[in-house]
C-alpha cells in the first residue's frame, strides 16, 4: 500500500485544492494572536482622545500643551514604522511581535503612573514603539501563514481591529474615565497584552531570520524623522487654520525634504529601509496608489461623523460612539465576504462595488440636518460600512498577494506607512474644510460653546432662536464638507480602475514556483495574464 504522502501519490484536485484553501485551525489561531495586538494597538489611538478634558484638569494644562499627548503617539509609530521590514527580517517576526507587545504594555503601565503632563507625553513615546510595530508586523505574519490563496480571508480577520479601533476606543474610554479614573484607559492593555504575549510565544511558530542584511542607518536618518517632521506639520494644519504657518511649513518642507532625499538614496541602495524595487510590481503600485487616496478621503470624513452628532446634535461622547456603530456592524457584515471574493475573483470587482457603496452612503450625509431622523443616519452608516468592508483591507491584500516571501515584511511596512500618511492628510484637510465652511456658515467655535452651555436647560425665546440659528449653520457646514469627501471618494473610483481583474498571486518571475501559483492549468494561465 502505499503511503499518503508519498511522492508517487497525487491527490485528487478537488482535495488539493480545498486544502490549498481552507482556514484550519493552525491559521485560526494565528489570527487570533495578531488581532489580538492589533486590537490593543487600534484602540489606544483613539481612546486617548476623550480624555483630553480630564488631561486638562488633571495636570492644569492647555488644551495645545494636552494633545501632545496624542500626537507624541502618533509621531511615534511614524518613527519605528519604517524600521519594522529590517528587524522582521534580521530578528524574525515572532521575536519581534513579542518585543513590541512587551514595549507596547510596558509603556502602557508607565503611561497609568504619569505625575505630569510631560511624563505621559515622554511614555505614550514609548507606548507607540510598541504599537508602531503592531500593525506592520500582523499583517506580514498574517500574509506569510495564509498563502497566496487565502491571504483575502485572513487579512479581513485583521480588518475588524481596524473598524473596531475607531468606533470602540470613545466609547470605552468614555466609560472607563467616568466609571473608574483615567488612568485604567492605560491599564486596560495590561490584562489583553498579556494574554497576546502569552498566546504569541506559544501559537506563533518561529521564522526564518536573514542576520547577514546590513541595517540602513543613512536610510533611517533619513526617512523616519521626515516621516515625523512631514505628519507633525500636516497635523498641525487644523490648530494653526491655515496651510501657510510657520508651525506647518517648517516641519513640512523640511520632512518632505528628507523624504526626497531618502528616495534618491534608496534607488542607488540594494537594501534600503524601505525597498522602492517593490514599485515595479504593477499590482502593489495600484494598490497603493488607490489604498493612499481612499484612506485620505475616507478616514479624514470618519473622524467627522462623531463631531456632527456631538456639536450639531448635542449627543454625549458615549453616544456619538454608539450611533457610528452602524458602519462597523456594516463592515463586519461584509467584510468576511469581501475578503473571500478576492481570493476568487481579484480585487478589482470587489473594490469598485465598494467604493461605490461608500459613495452612495457618505452622499445621504450631505442632506443631514439638526433633526435628521436617525434611521437615516444608521442606514448611511450601515451602507458606508458595508463598502468599507469591500474597500479597505482587499487594498492591502492586493497589494501584498502579488510579493514573495523575503518581501513581505518590507511591503506591510510600506502599507502601513501610506495608511499612516494618508489618514494624517485626510484628517488635516477635512478638519480644515470643516472649519473654512463654519466660517461661511457664520459659525464660529465660541458661540457653539455657548450655544452648547445652554442648552441643558431652560433659555429665552430670542437665545432659543439663536442656538437654533447656530446648529443649522453648523448642519450646513457639515453637509458642505460631506459633499467635499464624497467628490473625493468618487475620485478613487478612477486608480481603482487599473486593479487586477483575475485573483493574485506570486508570479514565477517572483520567485514563486508555479504549482505555487496556482492548482490547475486554468488558474495558472489566469494568473499569467
Amino acid at each position: 500500500m502505499t503511503s499518503e504522502n508519498s511522492p508517487g501519490t497525487a491527490a485528487p484536485p478537488g482535495d488539493a485544492a480545498a486544502g490549498a484553501t481552507a482556514l484550519d485551525a493552525r491559521l485560526l489561531k494565528v489570527a487570533g494572536v495578531v488581532v489580538l495586538g492589533a486590537i490593543m494597538a487600534t484602540l489606544d489611538m483613539t481612546i486617548v482622545n476623550v480624555a483630553i478634558p480630564t488631561f486638562q484638569d488633571a495636570f492644569n494644562a492647555s488644551y495645545a500643551n494636552v494633545a501632545w499627548a496624542v500626537t507624541a503617539y502618533t509621531l511615534s509609530l511614524a518613527t519605528v514604522i519604517p524600521l519594522t521590514g529590517w528587524a522582521a527580517d534580521r530578528y524574525g517576526t515572532k521575536r519581534l511581535y513579542l518585543t513590541a507587545l512587551a514595549l507596547f504594555v510596558v509603556g502602557s503601565v508607565a503611561c497609568s503612573t504619569a505625575w505630569s503632563l510631560e511624563a505621559l507625553i515622554g511614555f505614550r513615546v514609548l507606548q507607540g514603539l510598541g504599537g508602531g510595530m503592531l500593525m506592520p508586523l500582523s499583517m506580514t505574519i498574517l500574509t506569510r501563514a495564509a498563502g497566496p490563496h487565502r491571504i483575502g480571508r485572513m487579512m479581513a480577520l485583521l480588518g475588524v481591529p481596524m473598524l473596531l479601533g475607531p468606533i470602540c476606543g470613545p466609547i470605552l474610554g468614555g466609560w472607563l474615565i467616568d466609571s473608574v479614573s483615567w488612568h485604567w484607559i492605560f491599564l486596560v492593555n495590561v490584562p489583553v497584552g498579556a494574554l497576546a504575549i502569552l498566546a504569541a510565544f506559544v501559537v506563533l511558530p518561529s521564522d526564518r531570520t536573514h542576520p547577514g542584511e546590513k541595517f540602513d542607518f543613512l536610510g533611517m536618518l533619513l526617512l523616519s524623522p521626515g516621516l515625523a517632521l512631514f505628519l507633525f506639520g500636516v497635523s498641525s494644519i487644523p490648530d494653526e487654520g491655515t496651510v501657510a504657518a510657520v508651525r506647518v511649513l517648517g516641519p513640512g518642507i523640511a520632512g518632505l525634504a528628507l523624504m526626497v532625499l531618502f528616495v534618491l538614496h534608496a534607488l542607488r541602495k540594494n537594501n534600503a529601509l524601505i525597498d522602492l524595487s517593490l514599485f515595479k510590481d504593477r499590482n502593489l503600485t495600484v494598490s497603493v496608489i488607490t489604498l493612499l487616496l481612499f484612506v485620505i478621503a475616507f478616514m479624514g470624513t470618519m473622524m467627522l461623523l462623531p463631531s456632527y452628532f456631538m456639536q450639531v446634535r448635542g449627543e454625549s461622547t458615549l453616544m456619538a460612539g454608539l450611533l457610528v456603530a452602524p458602519q462597523g456592524l456594516g463592515a463586519m457584515m461584509s467584510m468576511p465576504i469581501g475578503g473571500k471574493l478576492i481570493d476568487k475573483i481579484g480585487p478589482k470587482f470587489v473594490v469598485l462595488p465598494g467604493i461605490s457603496l461608500i459613495v452612495v452612503g457618505l452622499g445621504l450625509f450631505t442632506q443631514v440636518g439638526t433633526d435628521t431622523s436617525l434611521w437615516y443616519t444608521s442606514g448611511s452608516l450601515l451602507i458606508m460600512g458595508i463598502g468599507m468592508g469591500f474597500t479597505m483591507m482587499p487594498l492591502m491584500t492586493s497589494a501584498l498577494a502579488t510579493l514573495t516571501e523575503h518581501k513581505v515584511a518590507r511591503g506591510s511596512t510600506l502599507m502601513n506607512i501610506v495608511q499612516q500618511t494618508g489618514a494624517s492628510i485626510g484628517a488635516a484637510t477635512m478638519s480644515v474644510i470643516l472649519t473654512n465652511q463654519m466660517t461661511s456658515h457664520g459659525v464660529d467655535a465660541a458661540a457653539m460653546q455657548s450655544a452648547g452651555a445652554a442648552g441643558g436647560g431652560p433659555v429665552p425665546a430670542d437665545m432659543a432662536a439663536k442656538i437654533q440659528e447656530l446648529l443649522t449653520g453648523a448642519a450646513g457646514a457639515f453637509s458642505d464638507t460631506f459633499v467635499v469627501s464624497v467628490v473625493i471618494v468618487a475620485c478613487t473610483l478612477i486608480p481603482a480602475m487599473f486593479l487586477s481583474r483575475q485573483k493574485v498571486a506570486p508570479s514565477e518571475q517572483a520567485g514563486a514556483a508555479p504549482s505555487a501559483v496556482a492548482g490547475t492549468d486554468d488558474e495558472r494561465e489566469l494568473v499569467a495574464k
